[in-house]
């Protein structure tokens, strides 16, 4: 099935996991703050591969990491354990925000990357082609293993029989 993942409308039909994350992120209005942002719902929830702790992660593009840094502390620093900082990931600058809601972690990424091209969105959409060809019994062990603290990219790496560094190698399975 062809799922377009720039909305989140999708969740609506999903597992029940899939229908609270929508309205989570619906009550909580976070695409709408995002929406010049670019925002887009990536990680495991989307393609029906989190565990209970599994987390909201929202990519977003931003250009100036001070302005989307004090946007974040703006629109959701009243919410509960929030913070907002930022590292450089793969050499990129990032900026992260966090927050809790009743049900779900929020975490908001930035980069000065369309959203479509951040790894984040690339590893869920090769994700998704890999669980739709190898099928449920790969998709369980995936499963298994993130149940087990194994995280996804890691997971699939090892179900895959991929050596070397686990987000590059998924990259380079890219359609």
């Amino acid at each position: 099935m062809i799922v377009n993942f720039r909305t989140i409308e999708y969740l609506k039909s999903g597992n029940e996991r899939q229908k609270l994350a929508f309205s989570e992120i619906k009550k909580h209005k976070v695409l709408e703050k995002l929406k010049k942002y670019n925002p887009i719902l990536t990680g495991t929830i989307p393609i029906e591969i989190d565990v209970p702790e599994s987390d909201l992660d929202i990519i977003c593009e931003c250009q100036n990491h001070s302005e989307f840094k004090a946007y974040l502390l703006d629109q959701f620093s009243q919410k509960k354990d929030f913070k907002v900082y930022s590292i450089l990931q793969n050499e990129i600058e990032s900026t992260i925000a966090e927050f809790k809601t009743d049900n779900f972690l929020f975490e908001i990424f930035g980069q000065n990357i369309p959203t479509e091209r951040q790894h984040a969105y690339r590893h869920m959409i090769i994700e998704r082609n890999i669980l739709e060809e190898k099928g449920f019994e790969f998709k369980q062990k995936v499963k298994d293993l993130k149940s087990s603290g194994i995280k996804t990219e890691p997971a699939f790496a090892k179900l895959l029989g991929l050596e070397g560094n686990p987000y590059i190698e998924l990259l380079k399975l890219e359609k």
